[in-house]
């Protein structure tokens, strides 16, 4: 139901069960950039931040898919900054200077290039703050303890508005019995 280390891959999401009330993912959803037997990585792709992307990576800013802030992509590094790139229609990521593929139409991208090569090419640009991170096994027994429900990614989840509650959206989407996880209630106090 809720699969395991073995279904996670580039380009899968990483959905925050209920149960999980870590500040740092609780109703998270995480899009795995690497995973390998040195650990995973991978972008929380629901918590946008107040900061702007113009104040903190100026030549980029004015691309960024809206809202056009930095998201918190984890607790980890977070003065580091990754951008993910979802390609239009007939792009390949292999085609563009300056990208590494993730999977399908969605790759990462060099800060240091030039932006006007690459967002004629681009459905959206989101930018991160930080990463999550998992030593290795560390996810495998996260998974297995019922933390995380690894489902497929779309591309545009990567670039999805953060207002159109994309934790519910990406549950219910899976059909039931997950479905049904998507209407448990947001309101539980953190302490």
């Amino acid at each position: 139901m809720v699969g395991s280390d073995a279904d996670v891959e580039p380009g899968t999401l990483l959905v925050a069960a209920p149960q999980l009330l870590d500040r740092n993912f609780r109703r998270t959803v995480v899009y795995v950039i690497h995973h390998r037997a040195e650990g995973t990585l991978g972008v929380v792709l629901n918590r946008p931040s107040e900061v702007a992307v113009h104040d903190v990576l100026p030549k980029w800013g004015q691309h960024a898919s809206e809202p056009q802030s930095l998201f918190v992509g984890g607790p980890v590094e977070q003065r580091t900054a990754i951008c993910l790139a979802t390609l239009r229609a007939g792009e390949s990521v292999g085609a563009i200077a300056g990208m590494v593929g993730v999977r399908g139409p969605v790759g990462l991208v060099d800060l240091d290039g030039d932006p006007n090569d690459l967002v004629p090419r681009a459905r959206g640009l989101r930018f991160f703050a930080g990463y999550a991170g998992w030593e290795p096994g560390q996810l495998a027994d996260e998974i297995e303890r019922g933390d995380w429900i690894v489902v497929p990614a779309l591309p545009d989840d990567v670039i999805a508005d953060p207002g159109a509650e994309l934790w519910g959206r990406v549950l219910r989407r899976q059909g039931p019995p997950l479905a049904f996880l998507a209407t448990h209630p947001g309101d539980v106090k953190l302490n």
